[in-house]
């Protein structure tokens, strides 16, 4: 029986928000909390995804961005709603930073970088109690113990083991290996009877066959103001406008990672996938096609393109890659094809170069937050097989779910 004196002892295994926010809220709930991170520092993702601007969460109505996980929105909504969107923005005030909503609705801190929010939390962990334990890559267990691997007094490779009245396994997933989620996790939880799916990438790009002669000259460039019309997972055809970038081998950008899921899914199930571009969202098919019609004179095809509709660069590029010769002359499939271009999609890119990863630890391998068939254990974050898109979600369901697992933790603690 533990003693005032003695508090219960939680490992908490991974360093990002999963994890940091589980420390957090285990700190608060008066236990001793010890943070384990195979890399030199923590919250090395969090960091860069806040390169280009941190954006927290979104705010949009919160019946809406509930739906934003797909068909993990139920098993979430709990924890999300226990830990909701205003809740994050509450606690970066706490941390002393202010936020504000651009004009897409996503929530930024004010100087629009991760780097002061990330000291300040790891600040206040400290302050309250938390020690971290850097450069300890999780093994497993040895019976009850935690086993890590971690530098000797020497710097050389050692193994350690770590005795605690829970973990909470806070591991990533499997994009952006570097920064320390490697997904090496899978096999070590599968061992112990734990039910997981396949990590897969999510709001990734995606290979397409260009031509030397396409890609050459338009690789990196933007499509601004384009729309895609893909087919979810019943078949039926949604449309999303935005823009996205044509890569050496393929596209990526924000348009192409919010249709990720469903496309990845039909690559899984048909081998490959079509999407259909519309290169002019903002007019009618009527209005391409009577100003295709309108007499050119001597003016070339791509020049009256050009001068009618504004069609140049890359937007051009992709009417010569994707059209034949005779669809190209024919005026009525030119029409046709720039409100609904064909563009095959052959595979996502590798799960490394992805933003974050489906998969994990199954939902029914779950009670709660704790796993089954390791009591005691509880998961958080990207281990569990949920996805999200970019623009706040990703980050306020792993702050959510580091909060759940802590109080899950603490609900089991209490009685013994």
């Amino acid at each position: 029986m533990q003693s005032s004196l003695t508090p219960f002892r939680v490992a908490v295994i991974g360093g990002g928000p999963a994890g940091l926010m589980a420390a957090q809220t285990l700190a608060q709930g008066g236990v001793r909390v010890d943070v384990y991170d195979a890399m030199p520092s923590v919250g090395r993702k969090f960091l860069l995804a806040g390169r280009s601007g941190m954006n927290i969460t979104h705010a949009e109505p919160y019946a809406d961005f509930v739906t934003r996980y797909g068909k993990s929105a139920q098993p979430l909504q709990p924890m999300l709603d226990a830990f909701d969107p205003q809740a994050v923005r509450g606690w970066v005030h706490g941390l002393g930073l202010e936020t504000f909503v651009g004009t897409s609705g996503r929530v930024f801190p004010t100087d629009m970088k991760a780097a002061p929010l990330l000291r300040a939390w790891v600040h206040q962990l400290r302050e309250s109690g938390v020690q971290f334990h850097m450069r300890h890559r999780w093994q497993g267990w040895r019976d009850d113990a935690l086993v890590f691997s971690a530098p000797d007094d020497n710097g050389h490779p050692a193994e350690q083991l770590v005795s605690a009245d829970a973990v909470i396994l806070a591991l990533g997933g499997a994009s952006w290996a570097r920064l320390g989620s490697d997904g090496a996790w899978m096999p070590v939880l599968a061992a112990r009877g734990v039910e997981v799916a396949p990590l897969a990438p999510a709001n990734c790009g995606f290979d397409v066959a260009w031509s030397e002669h396409f890609s050459s000259r338009h690789a990196g460039e933007p499509l601004m103001t384009v729309a895609v019309i893909a087919r979810d997972a019943q078949g039926q055809e949604i449309r999303k406008q935005g823009q996205f970038v044509v890569t050496q081998g393929g596209i990526e950008g924000s348009l192409i990672y919010a249709l990720s899921a469903a496309l990845r899914d039909q690559i899984a199930a048909e081998g490959t996938t079509t999407i259909w571009l519309d290169l002019l969202p903002d007019l009618s098919p009527q209005r391409v096609a009577d100003e295709i019609a309108r007499p050119r004179g001597s003016r070339s095809m791509s020049s009256h393109l050009q001068s009618r509709l504004g069609i140049k660069g890359v937007k051009a590029g992709l009417l010569r890659e994707c059209l034949s010769k005779d669809e190209y002359a024919d005026e009525s499939l030119l029409a046709q094809a720039i409100k609904r271009l064909p563009v095959r999609l052959l595979r996502p890119r590798p799960i490394d170069e992805a933003i974050s990863s489906a998969g994990g630890v199954c939902w029914s391998a779950l009670e709660g937050t704790m796993l089954k068939a390791v009591p005691g254990a509880f998961v958080a974050g990207e281990m569990i097989d949920w996805e999200a898109p970019t623009g706040g979600y990703l980050l306020t369901a792993c702050f959510a779910g580091g909060v759940a697992a802590a109080r899950d933790a603490l609900a089991w603690l209490t009685p013994r």
